[in-house]
Formats: C-alpha cells, structure tokens, sequence
C-alpha cells in the first residue's frame, strides 16, 4: 500500500465526485487559457471601458454556463494579462469559448490554451465565491 492510500476513506463523498466530475483520485482535466495583450490596444478610454464591460458579461454568462471555473487579472502592465480555467474538456471547446469574448473578437487580447489535470474541487469556487462578493463586479 502507499503512503496516501487509505488515508481519505473517512472524507470520500461519491455523491461530491459525481457532481464535479472527479475521477479516482479528485482529479479532472481542465483547459488553461492565458490572456495576452492583443494587436488592437488602441482604443479610446470609452471603447476600451465598453469592451471591458463587455468582456466582464462574456465571463459572467461562462461562469453561470458551468463551462468557466475561474477568471482573473494578473496584476501589473506587462504582456500577459490574466487567466481562465475552463471546464471542457478539448482544446476545440475551449477555443469555441475564447472566440466568444469580445475582447478576443476585437483583438485587444489573445489567448494561449494548455490542457491541466487538477483538483476537481475548483468546480466548487464559483459558488463559494458567491457567498464572499459583498458586490457584483457588474
């Protein structure tokens, strides 16, 4: 036996596994995107605050649409500029998600995706996060 097995028997819950998708080992795949600056980052400061609005409703219905587990922006100027966790399970799927982001459709960012494997319990952040917001960032 190795040194983890059977340590968790008393805190497995199947019914957690099934609702998050977790295999053996609460582990499932999920699909990176790191956001980059894109090649139109000329806007005005009023069509870059409507895209950016934009942009904030796309990860809102993505969120509420289960397929995007989490989303944010790194801090500071430099190329790379934030990142999603998307709960697909292809490339193609998550390609298919980037591309409806208005921000991506307009080029001020772009996107790089690498499959992860990892814990199946980020599937649960969104609804805690719900219960942390004291206000919407819409």
């Amino acid at each position: 036996m190795g040194v983890l097995e059977g340590k968790n028997e008393k805190l497995f819950d199947a019914k957690a596994v099934k609702k998050y998708g977790a295999d053996k080992h609460g582990m499932k795949k999920y699909i990176f995107a790191f956001l980059y600056k894109g090649s139109n980052r000329n806007l005005s400061k009023e069509e870059a605050n409507k895209l950016q609005l934009q942009h904030l409703q796309n990860i809102d219905r993505l969120a509420n649409e289960a397929k995007l587990v989490l989303a944010g922006p790194f801090f500071g100027d430099g190329d790379l500029r934030g990142l999603y966790i998307f709960n697909v399970s292809t490339i193609e799927e998550a390609k298919a998600l980037v591309n409806s982001d208005p921000a991506i459709q307009q080029k001020s960012l772009r996107m790089e995706l690498k499959e992860w494997y990892g814990s199946a319990a980020l599937m649960a952040v969104n609804d805690i996060h719900k219960t942390l917001a004291a206000k919407a960032i819409l």
